[in-house]
């Protein structure tokens, strides 16, 4: 089976040094300003190319390229910057884009890791992967990231990226594609040497408890100690369970449902800021007539930062005249951006997958019970951290309470009841590992699929991707 991993890494590498060479070159650099070059895979799909010496924001010059009506066009500028292997550089460029429907995907910028002989080189990897025979060994693409867009409708889109030890130039191309009847500017690129990206450390923790049910109250008060005990391996968010004042009290959601904020939150308020940690727990919300199951983020000042409402609906919570949710929210911390998902929601890939659209970089999921390759698969699928907490018992070989990395793989776990798992990542570090091609996280906005509304589903009703 390696071999033929193997045989995949290296047919990977012969196709992307195929396409390479095999682009066509249209332009001189005559049009254009030194060292860029106009480019498209192959002459019957040529956008037009051109250059305004005035153009931009502020009158510095922009690569303009635009496609006519036909489907299909593909074009890009391309040049190349030397680089020394091993230090930082940071990319930044302004695009505005004019009837280009899914700019996200079709106005793109790539960054292209070569050696002096313009063959790709290895990716940096941890040690212990070097032998790995599933490691693919190109340091793939990197794919700079859409940022804030002016009112002049100019988008910064920008990156800062360490070097691979063995890249002697970095081939950066600016993109139009798949856009009949576009037209998108490119102003103001640079790329040049930065200082280095800082570690963003973070520890993040699990709780394996359930309660008691003696009452709400107390099941709310039984995790006091967990969180204290969490709070003393230093971590920076703590992740408990699912609605946790209805487990084992004999009652229903309705009935134990208050508002947010109200009293549960209160009392997890005060143990976060008691403890100065990120809280996220679950519980049945009230507001008006409605009923949801809901997760709150609380901060380490003890206010609330948000919530989210679960979307996905099992029998039981929908017999009961639970109401799902419609938004997809991401909150800002300290340490990074956090979205949460509940239970059922990890059943179906739409529900990370929109908070992940939206930039969360953790997850955190209070989850009853559930099948456990479904948390490997949220994490592995948009290359983020995801953390469990459950109710079910690691003996049933059912769901576990864990800290999973974006490769999948559950990296701390709360194996014992009324125990804690704690684990240190740091999110300014690309996973790069077995299976990957590339930074993975950083290609799902350029790669990813549009998103359509369902025939017959009013965009009032339902949470839809802002096309842009």
């Amino acid at each position: 089976m390696y071999e033929h991993h193997m045989q995949f890494a290296l047919a990977v590498l012969a196709f992307a040094c195929t396409v390479c060479s095999a682009s066509s070159v249209f332009s001189g650099t005559d049009s254009f300003p030194p060292g860029w070059m106009a480019r498209s895979p192959r002459d019957e799909i040529r956008p037009a190319f051109s250059y305004d010496p005035k153009g931009g924001p502020k009158n510095a010059g922009s690569l303009i390229i635009t496609h006519d009506q036909r489907n299909g066009l593909d074009g890009w500028f391309g040049r190349s910057y030397p680089v020394t292997g091993g230090d930082t550089y940071r990319f930044e460029a302004l695009r505005k884009c004019a009837g280009v429907a899914v700019p996200r995907r079709s106005a793109l910028v790539r960054i292209i890791w070569q050696d002096a002989e313009g063959k790709m080189v290895a990716p940096d990897v941890a040690e212990a992967e070097k032998g790995d025979p599933r490691v693919i060994w190109n340091a793939e693409p990197e794919h700079p990231a859409d940022g804030q867009t002016d009112p002049q409708g100019w988008t910064t889109v920008s990156a800062v990226y360490r070097a691979p030890s063995k890249a002697t130039q970095a081939i950066l191309e600016l993109h139009l594609q798949w856009a009949s009847g576009g037209r998108v500017e490119w102003s103001e690129i640079t790329f040049a040497k930065a200082a280095p990206l800082p570690a963003r450390k973070v520890r993040l923790a699990t709780v394996h408890y359930k309660p008691t049910g003696k009452s709400p109250r107390d099941n709310c008060q039984e995790y006091s100690p967990l969180i204290a005990e969490a709070a003393r391996q230093k971590a920076d968010l703590v992740v408990l369970g699912e609605t946790v004042t209805m487990v084992g009290v004999g009652k229903g959601p309705v009935d134990v449902a208050e508002p947010i904020p109200g009293p549960t939150t209160d009392y997890f308020s005060s143990l976060a800021k008691q403890y100065q940690t990120h809280i996220v727990v679950s519980l049945n919300e009230r507001e008006g007539h409605l009923v949801y199951n809901a997760a709150v983020l609380l901060g380490p000042d003890g206010k609330l930062i948000g919530k989210y409402r679960k979307m996905c609906m099992p029998h039981s919570e929908a017999e009961s005249g639970v109401m799902p949710g419609n938004d997809y929210p991401v909150f800002d911390t300290k340490f990074g951006k956090v979205g949460m998902m509940i239970c059922y929601d990890g059943f179906f890939p739409e529900v990370a997958r929109e908070l992940t659209n939206r930039g969360a970089e953790v997850i955190a999921w209070p989850v009853w019970g559930c099948n456990p390759l479904l948390g490997k698969a949220r994490a592995c699928e948009n290359h983020i951290y995801v953390i469990s907490s459950t109710y079910s018992d690691t003996k049933d070989g059912w769901m576990i309470s864990a800290i999973f990395n974006p490769g999948g793989n559950p990296i701390a776990t709360a194996d014992t009841w009324g125990t804690v798992a704690v684990a240190e990542v740091d999110l300014n570090q690309p996973y790069i590992g077995p299976y990957n091609l590339g930074d993975f996280h950083a290609m799902l906005p350029r790669h990813r699929p549009v998103q359509v509304a369902e025939p017959g589903v009013s965009h009032r009703n339902v949470s839809l991707e802002h096309v842009r």
